[in-house]
């Protein structure tokens, strides 16, 4: 739906004009600022649908600034980098980012991520009006207030970590083939080849919610084909909540 506030934040003028322009003319309304530390008041503020962060800003940069609005906020967060900062996507990834994009970008690769993160973000408020549980052996997915509990204790999962593992939970014992089905399904568009993102979620997921991550017991790698859910996995049975 168009109307959706997008908060740029960038320090390159012209990478800033040219996004504003894009994301303008799909009808959204776009707000920017090239300070990180104004970043809080424009959430506050604002209250934008979408983050797109530069992971390199003057003062506090952008990994650190993904890491606190994941304290308080849910929405979307897109990392744009250069491609020699590979180490920061994947730490900006694992703390709470949703998706990077490289510059420099096409300007319609970038409104299609957008639009995906915004149309899984309205898709996830609709379910929010069912009020139903997963539960399996060590593991329960309130899809309501969007908790997960293994062994009865409640763990932190990022809005992306949550929707991987509501979707293969929706579906256990079930394989979803190939690497990019899984992206597609959870990110809303193709990967273009590039699963990195898809990798550094799993790996996250799995340290949060198995006992042994190079062991995974509830999302195994199917050598060949993909990942699954296994509704087995947890040795210990729980108290549902």
């Amino acid at each position: 739906m168009a109307g959706e506030k997008i908060l740029i934040v960038d320090d390159e003028a012209e990478i800033v004009e040219l996004i504003r322009l894009c994301l303008s003319k799909e009808g959204y309304q776009v707000l920017s600022t090239d300070n990180g530390e104004t970043v809080f008041d424009h959430m506050q503020r604002y209250a934008p649908d979408l983050l797109i962060l530069d992971i390199l800003l003057p003062g506090m940069d952008g990994i650190e600034i993904c890491r606190r609005l994941r304290l308080s906020y849910d929405i979307p967060i897109l990392l744009v980098s250069c491609k020699s900062e590979d180490m920061d996507i994947i730490h900006g990834l694992t703390i709470g980012g949703d998706d990077y994009i490289t510059k420099p970008f096409s300007p319609s690769q970038l409104v299609a991520r957008v639009k995906a993160h915004l149309r899984r973000m309205h898709q996830l408020d609709q379910h929010k009006e069912e009020s139903r549980k997963l539960s399996y052996p060590g593991v329960a997915i309130d899809l309501l207030t969007r908790n997960v509990w293994v062994n009865g204790a409640l763990v932190t999962l990022s809005a992306k970590e949550f929707d991987l593992l509501s979707l293969m939970a929706k579906a256990p014992d079930r394989v979803i083939p190939i690497i990019e089905q899984l992206y597609k399904m959870a990110w809303g568009v193709d990967s273009n080849g590039d699963t990195r993102t898809l990798l550094v979620h799993i790996s996250s997921l799995r340290k949060k919610i198995e006992q042994d991550p190079a062991e995974p017991a509830y999302i195994p790698t199917v050598r060949g084909v993909g990942y699954k859910f296994n509704s087995s996995g947890g040795d210990t049975q729980w108290t549902k909540c």
